[in-house]
């Protein structure tokens, strides 16, 4: 099995506490709610919603993928820091094994804040993924932020 990693980092004018909340805390009800066109439901199948929790993502008629499960590893609502793992699911295809992801939001001096995102590939014997492959990944992903990041400069009341 091969790891191969890849950090990205943006900045938000969103304090990281309001961006937290929306994007991990509430995900399973605001994500389906603003992107459904992509995301059918984001339930919690198993545990509290915090670590060890098992959540399960079903993506919108249409979409590359059907399903896939994600565990919460780490998530800490003082640090702004989550961690989670892809164990099951239609976007492991028969490449990975999993696929791990870190997230830290953190403060900027301008009120805003810079988000660092670490996510490790770990694939399945000699697999090599494309470097496409984790550009379509990472643009979905980062779509995904910008269109919670508008609703929350829309509504400046939600999350704060």
């Amino acid at each position: 099995m091969g790891v191969i990693t890849y950090t990205d980092e943006y900045t938000s004018p969103i304090p990281p506490a309001r961006l937290f909340k929306a994007l991990v805390i509430d995900a399973h009800n605001l994500i389906p709610k603003l992107l459904p066109q992509a995301v059918k439901s984001i339930e919690i199948i198993q545990g509290d919603g915090g670590a060890g929790s098992i959540r399960k993502i079903t993506f919108a008629e249409g979409s590359q993928f059907s399903t896939v499960k994600n565990r919460i590893d780490e998530l800490n609502e003082e640090t702004y820091s989550y961690k989670y793992t892809v164990i099951e699911g239609d976007a492991l295809a028969d490449k990975l094994e999993l696929i791990v992801h870190e997230v830290q939001f953190e403060a900027t001096t301008e009120g805003g804040s810079k988000n660092k995102m670490t996510t490790k590939y770990h694939t399945k014997g000699d697999i090599v993924i494309k470097e496409e492959e984790i550009k379509a990944g990472k643009e979905k992903v980062l779509g995904m932020y910008k269109v919670v990041e508008g609703y929350l400069l829309q509504n400046p009341d939600a999350y704060a």
